[in-house]
């Protein structure tokens, strides 16, 4: 038998060894990746560089990506300003108006005093804390928005200075020098993109996303309402007895410092008592006041 039929040979030219290199081309990126999977050098990215490559997206674009992120985990809304102004309203009407009641009725004021005493107490109390958290959310705004303008002044004006202050606040927080001067550049070569980063870092807040006024007003209000009524139902319902407006109150304060707990991801038994504990004090503080000035005027 011929030598040449006993080892065949394949025909035409080898395909070379695939190396892994995805479909997208040689050195480029994986489809879907982009260059937020990869640094310079093709290795992962760092989070400073991270970072960088999403001061420089569109703001359609990092929208889009923050959709699109899939960690397992929600985070609630904690930037709106509504949740402070509204557990300070109802604890805060709760506790007022049951001291008040408490102080009153101490003074062997009649039912209706006592519910013309209570009435009054919600309606000034509540918008008191309107008017309060309105004025102060308000100035607490008006004064990021001018500590912004500073920096927004200096952005402007000292560029350089500020890249290497940007440069810094990386290097203080472990990033390499020669790094954390790039990605300095990179973020300072778009204005709202670092003023928005000098704000985070110097000032700790956001100045896109402030409170609102009229959310933290609306909230203290309408919370500080419905606790302040729960120690006059009683009354108001034709019980005209202060035991149970206590009673009333001791049940609210333990339930709203549970529930409050548990939203904070706290011991419900821990913020209930907590709760109670701090109402009764306050009432009890009031009552002994109420007697005592009752005993004396009358």
């Amino acid at each position: 038998m011929p030598d040449d039929e006993t080892t065949p040979q394949a025909s035409g030219p080898q395909e070379p060894a695939r190396t892994g290199t995805p479909s997208g081309g040689a050195g480029g990126p994986a489809p879907g990746t982009g260059e937020s999977a990869q640094g310079g050098d093709g290795q992962p990215a760092s989070v400073t560089e991270r970072l960088a490559q999403a001061a420089r997206r569109p703001r359609s674009e990092e929208s889009h990506s923050r959709r699109s992120e899939a960690h397992g985990h929600h985070h609630r809304d904690v930037s709106g300003g509504w949740l402070r102004p509204a557990v300070f309203g109802a604890m805060d009407g709760l506790v007022t108006n049951v001291s008040l009641i408490a102080g009153v009725g101490g003074g062997g004021a009649e039912s209706k005093v006592i519910v013309l005493t209570g009435l009054a107490g919600l309606a000034a109390g509540a918008l008191s804390m309107a008017t309060g958290e309105y004025v102060s959310v308000s100035s607490q705004n008006e004064l990021v928005r001018s500590e912004v303008s500073k920096e927004k002044y200096e952005l402007e004006h000292n560029p350089e200075a500020e890249r290497r202050e940007l440069a810094a606040v990386f290097r203080h927080s472990g990033v390499d020098a020669d790094l954390a001067d790039r990605v300095a550049r990179q973020v300072s070569d778009r204005p709202e993109a670092a003023l928005r980063m000098h704000v985070r870092e110097e000032l700790g807040v956001d100045h896109h996303e402030l409170p609102s006024p009229l959310t933290a007003a609306g909230a203290s209000l309408a919370t500080f309402a419905v606790g302040a009524l729960i120690p006059l139902l009683p009354y108001l319902l034709g019980f005209g007895s202060l035991p149970a407006a206590l009673a009333f109150a001791a049940v609210a304060a333990f339930v709203g410092g549970g529930t409050v707990a548990k939203i904070t991801d706290r011991p419900f038994l821990r913020g209930a008592i907590r709760q109670l504990l701090l109402a009764a004090m306050a009432a009890a503080l009031t009552f002994g006041i109420g007697r005592a000035v009752g005993a004396v005027v009358h």
